[in-house]
């Protein structure tokens, strides 16, 4: 058996779920709620029905823009804001409020796109910038165009992306359909950028991206709770896929991974669901807020 199985059977058959007293649900949506399909399946809608028909209340935080992300979040018929650009802009479908909108400096913008654009990146790179909830590439390229679909938006070619940086950046994405070089590129930046200067993550194998330093999911979660709700973090369950989930597993008193995330996403997380296209979302609910 190797590491992740074991480690799996472990968290399935011992974590006491009884403990925490879960007043807020906080659900990602690719990988998590939504799978190849893209969209919500009506097992997954009916379990967040019965959630919120008990009183917890359920809330998005997402990778996705803030346009792209509506439709889930109408779909789960939330209350709450949304939060989008993987917690950079929390905004409330409501009423229109921003509650948060933390972006990228333009300096730092600069240096990235010089790093992107040298010759032997260049080649490799599709490049997102995301500003005031509109996407601006460079080009349409293929990888371009089938996230582009996938994320039901319209991107804006501009040739060279520096035209578009009088203003800053919410999120800036690298995509490429070779997941080494993501890897190589995540690593490298790390190795230039702290913590504290540059929030570098990736959503999926193929997507590096990078945000504000104040930015992840477990910052937005926080605020949802306990600026807006009045909570603590043992009263909030999360549910994510990936490593820009991380946060915010590690924040909830109950976290969550798919049964779809790396092995080092189901290792920190308390529990393991079964795979999204499985409606692991559903045994989640299920098992600690249902039973």
């Amino acid at each position: 058996m190797d590491k992740a199985s074991a480690s799996n059977l472990t968290k399935t058959d011992n974590y006491d779920i009884a403990s925490p007293d879960i007043k807020l649900l906080v659900l990602d949506i690719d990988g998590t709620i939504s799978g190849e399909s893209n969209t919500v399946s009506a097992p997954v809608k009916e379990a967040i029905a019965a959630v919120q028909a008990r009183g917890i209340q359920v809330a998005i935080a997402t990778g996705r823009m803030y346009c792209s992300a509506l439709r889930f979040h109408q779909e789960i018929n939330s209350m709450l804001p949304l939060s989008a650009y993987q917690g950079a802009w929390i905004q409330d479908p409501a009423n229109q409020k921003i509650h948060r909108h933390w972006a990228v400096s333009r300096d730092v913008a600069h240096q990235l796109l010089d790093y992107f654009e040298q010759p032997q990146m260049r080649s490799h790179l599709s490049v997102h910038f995301y500003i005031n909830d509109q996407l601006y590439v460079r080009d349409l390229s293929p990888e371009t165009q089938i996230y582009a679909q996938r994320s039901g938006i319209t991107p804006i070619p501009v040739g060279d992306l520096r035209q578009v940086l009088t203003n800053e950046p919410t999120k800036i994405l690298a995509l490429c359909d070779d997941a080494e070089v993501i890897n190589n590129l995540l690593g490298n930046l790390r190795r230039q950028y702290t913590p504290a200067e540059l929030y570098l993550t990736t959503s999926v194998a193929t997507f590096f991206e990078a945000a504000n330093p104040l930015v992840n999911k477990g910052t937005a979660v926080r605020y949802i709770a306990e600026e807006l709700l009045g909570l603590e973090s043992n009263n909030v369950m999360t549910i994510g896929d990936n490593f820009n989930d991380l946060e915010m597993l590690q924040y909830a008193g109950i976290g969550v991974a798919m049964g779809n995330a790396p092995a080092g996403v189901q290792e920190v997380a308390q529990w393991v669901a079964p795979d999204v296209e499985q409606d692991g979302v559903v045994a989640a609910i299920e098992k600690f807020l249902l039973s």
